[in-house]
Parts: C-alpha cells; sequence; structure tokens
C-alpha cells in the first residue's frame, strides 16, 4: 500500500524517504468491499479519501429519488465531500465504493501536521485544487450544450477505465442522460467501429 499514493505525490512534488514516510503515517489506510459506503449524505464529512486500488463514485439524490452520480475516482484519484468536510456541514454527496478498494482516508488535522512537517505538500493540495476547478468548469460547460455523444467520448477519452469498470446505468447517471440513450450511443459507435 501507498505505492500509488507515492507515484501521484512525486508527479508534482519532489519527496525524501524521510518526508514520505511522514506523509504515510498520516493517512489511515481502509479496505471497503463492493458496495460499501464511505459517507452517507447527512453525515459531515471527516476524511478526504485517496484511492490506492478500486474505483469509488460520489453522487447524490434528487426529491424525486433520482441518483446524479458526479465522480468516478479510480486508482490515483481523490474523492471525497469537500464542502462538507471544509465547512462542517452535512454532506450532500454519498460516496460508495463499486469494486472492492484499497483506501487511504486523510482528516483535516492529519493534513495540517503534514502541511507543518513537510510544506511542500501544501503546494501538492493547491495544485490539486487548481486542477479540480479546472474540471468542475469543464464538467459544468459540458452540460450546458454538448450533446450527450459528445459528453461520452469526453468521458471516454479522459476515463477510458471508467467506461470499462463502471456499470452503464452509472455513466449514463454521470453523464445526465438516461441508461437507453447511452446504449443507442454505444451502439452507433460500435457500428461506426468505436465504443
Amino acid at each position: 500500500m501507498y505505492d500509488v499514493l507515492y507515484e501521484h505525490l512525486t508527479r508534482k512534488i519532489a519527496l525524501t524517504a524521510d518526508e514520505f514516510a511522514y506523509i504515510c503515517q498520516q493517512f489511515v489506510p481502509h479496505s471497503v468491499r463492493r458496495k460499501d459506503v464511505l459517507l452517507h449524505a447527512g453525515e459531515v464529512s471527516l476524511h478526504t479519501i485517496f484511492v490506492e486500488r478500486g474505483i469509488l463514485r460520489a453522487y447524490s439524490v434528487d426529491a424525486k429519488g433520482t441518483d446524479h452520480t458526479t465522480q468516478f475516482a479510480v486508482e490515483g484519484s481523490w474523492i471525497g465531500d469537500i464542502y462538507s468536510q471544509l465547512t462542517g456541514e452535512p454532506a450532500t454527496l454519498a460516496i460508495e465504493a463499486l469494486e472492492d478498494a484499497d483506501v487511504l482516508l486523510l482528516d483535516n488535522a492529519a493534513s495540517e501536521r503534514i502541511y507543518a512537517h513537510v510544506p511542500k505538500f501544501e503546494r501538492y493540495q493547491r495544485l490539486l485544487l487548481q486542477n479540480h476547478l479546472v474540471v468542475v468548469y469543464r464538467r459544468l460547460l459540458h452540460t450546458m450544450g454538448t450533446s450527450a455523444e459528445a459528453k461520452y467520448d469526453a468521458l471516454l477519452a479522459a476515463s477510458p477505465a471508467v467506461v470499462q469498470r463502471v456499470p452503464l446505468h452509472l455513466i449514463a447517471s454521470f453523464l445526465g442522460i438516461t441508461p437507453e440513450s447511452l446504449s443507442r450511443i454505444r451502439a452507433r459507435k460500435a457500428g461506426r467501429g468505436g465504443v
């Protein structure tokens, strides 16, 4: 465990062996089974989650009971309800494992300890937040006028592992379309030699 974390961190910051060992000490390793819920909507989020192995998703359920997937997190990804974690307010998102997974949990106090002991970790977190803002911005633009097929193509290009490992109804939920629409898109693409 921690191999994926090391690879992910060192893509953005240089770490000594001692610094990385200290960072690892601040995380809580946790194994989850498929369908386990790591955060329920309405609970206060206490951790940010780093995925070492497996795939997780964040989602909300609207007043009509419709499931809206907001994020998939594969190996090397972070996931959480950052709003809840930073404000202490109840989470609007739930987070569940779509596969058996090994994750690393990091709470706010542990983050602060890392910032004090390994200041460059704060730079790493800033770079993550910047990247997250870009992803959210692009997703917002895609929802406001991009065709369903273009949304699927963008997901396929950005996250082929998600398309291969996640059930179609959850991909449809993420794209904001019906499973039937996604099936038609995939059939058209297959007819043209695509996925």
